[in-house]
């Protein structure tokens, strides 16, 4: 039986604001003050793990730790069939320490050439989001949301953040970067999961540990 969460503070454990005001979007709904961890001035643990899920857990254990609250983080990426599932669990770093996202977007454009891969069918991905929810007695629970699609160039866009704008989810004519929020993760409780992949694993998440479905 998975652990619910009761309401109170929740602290987002991420210093991406992007990140951060996506998942305090989904959350909107739910009776929780959130907090992220660039708010309370944690220091962000080193992403030493080989899958989403380890990423993920080493960033929500850090952050309930050192705050005594309970933490949500994400580990999230770019997977490319092509690119034998790359930039994947590194997709921050291809943006370098900078954080440039164009050039991470032109990096994976740049290997993609260097496969000859230019036709959709040579261009699938997805996005990967893995949500770990921490308690400060050290226990997790984790759930994945993926969503498919082909990447696009050149990118199209200006809203989302990371590769959005190089990303056309399956059955749309527009990218994540070229979408509102609103129609990337809108979702209600007991309603199908919003279409992007962080959305999904919030639904998931939801369904799993928050007590009530919301």
């Amino acid at each position: 039986m998975a652990r619910q969460l009761k309401s109170g503070p929740l602290v987002v454990a991420s210093h991406n604001e992007g990140k951060v005001a996506e998942i305090r979007e989904l959350l909107a709904s739910f009776p929780h003050s959130i907090e992220s961890a660039a708010e309370l001035g944690l220091a962000e643990p080193d992403e030493t793990g080989k899958t989403y899920e380890a990423n993920a857990r080493l960033k929500s254990l850090a952050a309930t730790l050192a705050s005594g609250k309970p933490a949500l983080a994400d580990d999230s990426g770019l997977s490319v069939d092509a690119l034998d599932g790359a930039p994947g669990i590194y997709s921050a770093r291809w943006a370098g320490p900078q954080k440039d996202f164009a050039m991470a977007m032109r990096n994976v454009e740049e290997a993609l050439q260097q496969k000859g891969a230019t036709s959709p069918d040579r261009r699938r991905a997805r996005f990967v989001a893995v949500l770990s929810l921490a308690w400060p007695d050290g226990h997790t629970e984790e759930v994945r949301g993926e969503v498919e699609g082909v990447l696009v160039w050149p990118p199209r866009g200006d809203r989302g953040f990371g590769y959005d704008p190089m990303f056309l989810p399956d059955g749309h004519d527009r990218t994540f970067g070229e979408m509102e929020s609103e129609e990337k993760h809108s979702w209600t409780p007991g309603a199908a999961p919003g279409l992007s992949h962080r959305a999904r694993a919030f639904a998931a998440l939801v369904d799993k540990c928050f007590e009530n479905g919301g």
